[in-house]
């Protein structure tokens, strides 16, 4: 595996187990594709840097089962603003 590729999902790694954050958000930061993030953490980084793969595989499981109360916030933010509005405020 080239060496540009290693280092760029143990940074991303790293970056997901600093912030705790999800691919979506280490993908904007670090100007490369979710999907290159994604690849790079589940499947590269394993074989690169066990314990890492472990500690990043936490944090993104932790922001599976928060993701539906993330998407719920944002619907409500989205509709309380129309609301207002709907009433002349």
């Amino acid at each position: 595996m080239w060496k540009e590729i290693e280092s760029r999902a143990v940074k991303c790694g790293e970056y997901i187990v600093k912030t705790g954050c999800t691919v979506r958000t280490c993908a904007v930061a670090l100007g490369t594709s979710k999907s290159t993030v994604h690849k790079d953490v589940t499947e590269r980084l394993q074989g690169i840097d066990f314990e890492l793969y472990l500690r990043v595989k936490e944090v993104l499981e932790k922001n599976l089962s928060e993701r539906h109360l993330r998407g719920g916030e944002s619907t409500r933010k989205k509709y309380a603003g129309k609301h207002l509005s709907h009433l002349g405020r």
